[in-house]
């Protein structure tokens, strides 16, 4: 077998690069979320490339999807800046080594402390979900002597056809203003001292496969940087935001060169700088979380496969009724249809329901695939287990990014001073 980025079987074995998974479980155990350096470099220029048509963009991750310092710091090299959504990600980005100014801070709860923050950071731009939350910013600004640059949030009424639960984009949204109301809006916020309002930004949702509603959410966006600048405003950026979906069944990923040539189509009268915030795309095909099987127990109508890996570990398909396939690390060739779950005391810690999937006994290891967005960065420590450790491959080498973190030492908790406690051992 070539070499070449991501996971793929040597020796009748999953590696990652060329890193056997089996090593891995060794040294750090399991569960274990390991990520592909390569797989995501090659990911973050295939987007880059699609893009290539659109003459004047910026490109920033989208650290809700994985906000490990290891894939952000990698992302840097590849000319990405940030998309976040909290002072934490805001800390993450720069620790990172992400400029304050190559940083997209959304997000529709952000506290008037996270937006002092940014200000003092120097975030390069913060998009606006509603009125008062710019009015509040330019009062900051204000305050601090400073100019805070702003793009208000649009929500284009447009289904993007996804997952009810990673829609965005529709008049049921909380997230951005009415595209009816928001010439008035932007007419206000532009007019207060402090508040440098410079654009507009649009996110329609998530695991987005066709572009229909992507070049609709465009076109009245299109129309609506028009009406601003009628009305005398200068438009510099609009954010298009992110949300090109990936196969998680083998198949096809969203077109990404499809998109870049519909995004110079529909723009290219705009004269503005283009943002893009993809994650999922860049990151969900370069990690799996690793496991071991603890049982195989019998059941109806089929057996039920536990892992070691919970819902806690990977919410998505508790969440969303998420497809990840479920994967031997060492396949015999053999097949068994089984219900694959975790061992958290929910019943909604399912994997899989009666899939077929490669044999696999006590004591093996497995994969669930395609967990490198939303997998570790969703974790709880939920059953009080412990959060997975993270670890990155590059080469023939890997390393620890992230250690297992009992939950304990996550949120060392006490009991009030004034409560009498039985020393340890002794009766009550």
């Amino acid at each position: 077998m070539t070499d070449g980025p991501g996971f793929a079987l040597r020796g009748g074995v999953l590696h990652a690069e060329r890193v056997s998974l089996v090593r891995i479980a060794e040294a750090v155990g399991t569960p274990t979320y390991v990520y592909s350096a390569g797989a995501l470099r090659a990911a973050a220029r295939r987007f880059r490339e699609g893009l290539a048509p659109v003459p004047r963009k910026t490109l920033a991750f989208a650290v809700k999807a994985n906000p490990s310092r290891a894939v952000l710091t990698l992302l840097v090299d590849e000319g990405y800046g940030a998309d976040i959504v909290s002072g934490g990600e805001m800390a993450a980005a720069l620790s990172a080594g992400i400029p304050a100014g190559g940083i997209v801070y959304s997000g529709v709860g952000k506290t008037v402390g996270e937006l002092a923050q940014a200000l003092q950071a120097g975030v390069g731009h913060i998009n606006l979900e509603g009125e008062r939350e710019g009015e509040v910013l330019a009062a900051l600004a204000q305050l601090s002597e400073r100019h805070a640059p702003a793009l208000l949030r649009v929500n284009p009424n447009v289904d993007a056809g996804t997952h009810a639960k990673i829609t965005t984009g529709t008049s049921d949204s909380k997230f951005g203003v009415p595209i009816a109301d928001a010439p008035g809006i932007y007419d206000r916020l532009a007019a207060r001292p402090g508040l440098m309002l410079h654009g507009v930004a649009v996110h329609i949702g998530s695991q987005i496969m066709g572009l229909d509603a992507l070049e609709a959410a465009y076109r009245r966006i299109g129309e609506l940087v028009a009406a601003l600048r009628a009305r005398g405003h200068g438009i510099t950026h609009v954010d298009l935001g992110g949300g090109l979906g990936v196969d998680y069944r083998g198949g096809a990923d969203a077109d990404v060169v499809a998109y870049g040539a519909m995004v110079a189509r529909v723009t290219r009268d705009w004269d503005v700088t283009l943002m893009f915030e993809p994650g999922r795309y860049i990151a969900a095909h370069a990690g799996v979380l690793l496991t071991r099987v603890l049982w195989v127990k019998p059941g109806e109508p089929c057996p039920f496969v536990v892992l070691d890996a919970g819902m806690n570990d990977l919410a998505r398909p508790a969440l969303y009724d998420a497809w990840h396939e479920v994967a031997a690390v060492a396949p015999n060739g053999a097949t068994m249809r089984a219900h694959v779950v975790g061992p958290v005391c929910e019943s909604s810690d399912r994997f899989a329901k009666a899939r077929l999937i490669d044999r696999v006994g006590e004591g093996d290891l497995a994969v669930i695939r395609d967990t490198g967005a939303y997998g570790a960065s969703m974790a709880s420590c939920y059953n009080s287990r412990a959060l997975a450790a993270e670890v990155m491959v590059e080469g023939d080498r890997f390393a620890v990014i992230a250690p297992r973190v009992a939950a304990a030492d996550l949120r060392p908790q006490t009991i009030p001073t004034w409560w009498q406690v039985p020393a340890l051992g002794q009766a009550a």
